[in-house]
């Protein structure tokens, strides 16, 4: 999949889950997607989360995955 259509489609599968982190005062960006690693920014109250490496990868992840199986990980970039 060439990296445009890549990102469109991470972006929709974050479309899919963001309401979820909205709810509880937070939010995610995507930084860039390299080598099928996708890099993201948690915002806001995702930020301080104790859970929030498990909303990474059981939710974030998972949901990018259903939509582009390619992809390896989602890992997360601080500031």
């Amino acid at each position: 999949m060439e990296s445009d259509k890549l990102k469109t489609v991470v972006e929709e599968a974050l479309t899919e889950i963001r309401p979820f982190l909205q709810a509880d005062g937070g939010d995610i960006s995507l930084l860039s997607i390299e080598d099928d690693v996708v890099k993201v920014q948690l915002k806001g109250a995702c930020i301080g989360c104790a859970v929030n490496q498990m909303t990474l990868k059981n939710g974030v992840e998972a949901t990018i995955k259903r939509y582009a199986p390619q992809i390896k990980e989602v890992i997360e970039v601080k500031d």
